[in-house]
């Protein structure tokens, strides 16, 4: 059967309407964490609504009170501008992550860790953070839980994921030994050249 021209340009629009937003998030975990960051930055009002409809078995993993007080922040939070990619913060991140994970650690590193690591991969910053989660290969999972920010005293990550004062970041995902999985996140703003 031949199809006319008019079923076949609706046919590829309903095709396009499944597969367009499908190819637009392929890629690899550590690019859909960036998205799924600049998502939350963007419309922080819209994650609010997908942290109330989440599964009572993620409201039970987080600390009393925290999921409820992360939706609080979300609904008063303004929309910010998206980080743009940068392959000198990705870098950083993945030096990082690679030495990390395989040797099971967790935190940030010694004092100084991340000032050093940005400055061997080119990248001079006024403002400089790092978030890494562990335990999630999932980009909405390790996004939820930085916002969600459980447990951590001053909601630190959640902090630097809605920070103005950054305009770019790099991730960083890759196995961990001793929680399966981990990611990193590089912030930086007021970057220069040299």
């Amino acid at each position: 059967m031949l199809c006319r021209p008019q079923a076949l340009s609706r046919a590829a629009a309903v095709l396009a309407a499944f597969l367009i937003p499908a190819i637009a998030h392929a890629g690899s975990l550590d690019e859909a964490v960036l998205a799924e960051i600049n998502h939350v930055r963007a419309h922080p009002d819209d994650y609010a609504r997908e942290l109330r409809r989440a599964p009572d078995w993620v409201i039970e993993q987080e600390e009393s009170g925290a999921v409820e007080e992360a939706i609080d922040f979300l609904e008063r939070q303004q929309s910010l501008a998206p980080l743009k990619a940068d392959r000198r913060l990705d870098a950083a991140a993945r030096q990082h992550a690679q030495a990390q994970g395989a040797r099971g650690d967790v935190g940030h590193g010694p004092a100084g860790g991340l000032g050093a690591r940005l400055r061997e991969n080119g990248v001079y910053a006024g403002l400089c953070a790092e978030n890494i989660s562990y335990g999630h290969d999932d980009a909405r999972a390790i996004v939820r839980q930085l916002v969600i920010d459980s447990r951590v005293a001053g909601r630190g990550h959640r902090r630097n994921i809605f920070s103005s004062g950054y305009s770019a970041a790099g991730v960083a995902c890759g196995e961990h030994r001793q929680w399966g999985s981990m990611c990193v996140i590089d912030f930086a703003g007021a970057m220069v050249q040299r």
